[in-house]
């Protein structure tokens, strides 16, 4: 006859396994959210990064020329500039069409389809700054710090 006292627990009884379960389904409930907040805002930066070298090229014709650039080819660049998560990024004009200089980019669905991030130039004394704004069909919750 055996005795309970040499009986050895042999491993999880279910409830110990559904706890853990129930445990690992509320982190990823968690997670996954805030991990493709994630990926999205680094879709954006890859925006930003493709935006850097129109951002030199609308500066350098501003300064040769005195006059914002109207498109990508009047300051010398590519008609489709393109990436991963970037349909387009664009140099455009203001609604009266006057020349602005603004850069607009173009995201796909891996951001928000169709959705734009504005840098729009001020030249101050030899210098130029650029604002950043969200456009149309942009959350901001995806944007850079700077640009919130």
């Amino acid at each position: 006859m055996i005795s309970n006292n040499n009986m050895k627990q042999q491993g999880f009884t279910l409830i110990e396994l559904m706890i853990v379960a129930a445990i690992i389904g509320i982190l990823s409930a968690v997670a996954i959210p805030a991990y493709q907040d994630y990926t999205k805002r680094a879709h954006v930066t890859e925006g930003l990064s493709l935006a850097s070298g129109v951002k030199a090229a609308v500066a350098e014709y501003y300064s040769s020329v005195g006059l914002w650039p109207v498109s990508n080819a009047v300051a010398g660049l590519d008609a489709s500039i393109a990436g991963h998560a970037v349909k387009s990024v664009l140099i455009g004009v203001a609604t009266g069409g006057a020349a602005t200089g603004t850069i607009t980019i173009v995201y796909n669905e891996k951001v928000a389809d169709d959705g734009t991030l504005i840098l729009q130039p001020t030249a101050t004394g030899g210098a130029i700054s650029w604002d950043c704004s969200a456009g149309t069909g942009m959350s901001g919750k995806y944007l850079p710090v700077n640009c919130r």
